[in-house]
């Protein structure tokens, strides 16, 4: 999946070596077995093996990032990922060091269902909000694939 509007897709590639770097890692990786933790890819591209329970939507808030696009691969468990567009929404909180920005709740948002194999590519342009629980909370296996914006 990949999420997007028209006018930002001539800025990133998501096809490009860096993201295939990214591909290649989760896709040769035995990600059953990887522990929790920040790896390396190559310069630019880190992966952040994370474990976590889902939340409820009331208590998970959307964010963005300016320096890095998101590959958000599931390992297993399910989660919703909301996602909308960035414009507009009004920040309730900005965290620079760690490239993180959350806003308060859009009025209008979508979201979908990840399962295990499941991928979703967020660019900076995106907001998106992950970590909610379908029903009821459950655990989450996920790897994070942090892709450094071309200057």
């Amino acid at each position: 999946m990949f999420f997007s509007a028209i006018g930002s897709v001539n800025r990133f590639d998501t096809f490009d070596e860096a993201f295939q770097a990214a591909y290649r890692w989760l896709a040769e990786t035995d990600l059953d077995h990887t522990p929790v933790g920040s790896y390396p890819i190559c310069e630019g591209i880190t992966a952040n093996v994370q474990e976590y329970t889902t939340l409820p939507e009331k208590t998970a808030r959307f964010e963005a990032h300016d320096k890095f696009y998101d590959i958000q691969y599931v390992i297993s468990g399910r989660e919703r990922f909301g996602l909308c567009k960035r414009e507009g929404l009004t920040v309730q909180e900005s965290v620079p060091e760690n490239d993180v920005i959350f806003y308060e709740e859009p009025e209008y948002s979508g979201s979908v269902v990840l399962t295990p194999g499941d991928l979703i590519v967020v660019s900076p342009e995106d907001a998106h909000k992950p970590r909610v629980a379908l029903d009821q909370p459950e655990p989450v296996r996920k790897v994070v694939v942090k892709v450094r914006v071309k200057a």
